[in-house]
């Protein structure tokens, strides 16, 4: 006796494609809501979480293609991974105030835009520099006090120093805005993402507004774009410690507001600009800002920031004197598009009128002439965010590069340039 319902290969097959298409379909929509493109791996990675554990994944790879000016009309891809794994000792261990260990993983690939097709000084593509793995971080965290935060160990100075809290800078494409003022790395032994260096870092809050951030770092010139340094966490040739001091200034208002003002000192020798001498220190002061200049009472979220950037540094040693920025980011510039954002840019970098003076001797006694340039290189910069999927950011960026040889000394055309910033986490 059969059954009335019988599964056959039709059927069977069928059945599989109806049950597919319906997982499909869940698993579409899921994709476009969650946080992570790859999930929570079926509740590990929420479980890991809770016990201790939190694992973090991030990818960013820039293309930007020279259309006018600048040395060669061409493209230029460059990518950064970065891999990471946070562990909350309370949790692990069930400790009152364990505090939390960070391990950070970056690996870069690719070429420079700036270097093969533009020839300026400022980075077009900010994932750009040290084209190898490296460990980032290796780092243990604590609070002391409810006011008292120490972090220890192997770390980018950046992360915490020198930058907005806000994030609104890496709302752009161009290493000149996104993270501190670059001219803090071109005149000290700053150093920037990612490298990393043995230091301490100290955030003492004064009051619900105000913060002091103290740091010292060891200053270590080698080891800076060595691979073969890549793993090594020792102070190998060491010259010195950069010590920056950091005022901070949260205003808590309905248009809010991030002020950083700071100063920082390398206690290495190093040689002065245009002479074989020695000076002892270098040092430099910036100020940077985000300030909300406007919200939008009848849409949530909708908001206008200011930002703003000064730094100065070294002009006995520092080839790039001084760095002005400005510009503005609007928050949900449309109303269905609650997390994109449309930012505009200004930036000036000055070089030091003592290494202006090294090039043009130098081609003064070659025999060539030295060209008519501006006093500074300049940058405009437009881009816009676009928020496809909680964990995927897709950036339309325009460059304008004003005297792109202003540092090197040659007569390059002002470049614009094109490009795609696409950044995803996993």
């Amino acid at each position: 006796m059969y059954s009335a319902f019988q599964f056959t290969p039709t059927r069977l097959t069928a059945g599989l494609l109806m049950a597919l298409a319906s997982t499909s379909a869940l698993a579409e929509a899921d994709l476009m809501n969650r946080s992570t493109l790859t999930g929570d791996w079926g509740g590990l990675r929420h479980q890991l979480e809770d016990d201790g554990v939190k694992f973090t994944a991030d990818y960013s790879g820039e293309t930007a293609y020279n259309a006018h000016g600048g040395l060669h009309r061409s493209a230029r891809y460059s990518q950064n991974i970065k891999l990471g794994v946070q562990f909350d000792l309370s949790k692990l261990y069930g400790l009152e105030n364990g505090g939390k260990v960070q391990l950070s993983v970056n690996d870069r690939r690719g070429n420079s835009a700036s270097e093969d097709l533009v020839g300026n000084r400022l980075p077009i593509q900010e994932n750009y520099g040290g084209l190898y793995t490296r460990l980032t971080e290796l780092s243990y965290e604590r609070n002391f006090t409810p006011a008292l935060n120490v972090k220890l160990g192997y770390m980018a100075m950046g992360n915490d120093i020198g930058v907005l809290d806000t994030g609104i800078l890496c709302n752009f494409m161009n290493a000149g805005f996104c993270g501190h003022p670059l001219n803090m790395s071109g005149g000290s032994g700053w150093t920037n993402y990612p490298n990393a260096h043995l230091g301490a870092r100290v955030k003492y809050d004064l009051s619900s507004a105000w913060q002091l951030r103290v740091a010292a770092f060891n200053v270590d010139p080698e080891s800076n774009g060595n691979s073969s340094r890549a793993w090594h966490l020792g102070p190998k040739h060491t010259t010195g410690t950069v010590v920056p001091v950091e005022l901070v200034y949260k205003l808590q208002a309905e248009l809010p507001g991030e002020y950083k003002l700071g100063y920082y000192y390398d206690s290495s020798n190093v040689k002065r600009i245009g002479s074989s001498d020695e000076v002892a220190g270098r040092g430099g002061h910036y100020l940077v800002f985000d300030q909300a200049v406007w919200n939008d009472p009848s849409s949530p979220g909708r908001s206008l920031h200011a930002f703003g950037q000064y730094s100065a540094s070294s002009k006995a040693a520092s080839p790039f004197t001084k760095w002005y920025g400005a510009g503005v980011v609007l928050y949900k510039p449309f109303e269905g598009r609650p997390r994109d954002t449309l930012a505009l840019g200004y930036g000036r970098a000055v070089p030091n009128p003592r290494s202006r003076e090294v090039l043009e001797d130098a081609a003064l006694a070659s025999g060539q002439g030295f060209p008519d340039i501006d006093s500074a290189e300049q940058l405009i910069e437009l881009s816009y965010g676009y928020q496809a999927t909680p964990w995927l950011n897709l950036r339309p960026d325009v460059q304008y590069i004003i005297e792109p040889g202003a540092f090197s000394g040659a007569n390059i055309d002002n470049a614009l340039v094109v490009g795609l910033q696409v950044k995803a986490s996993f």
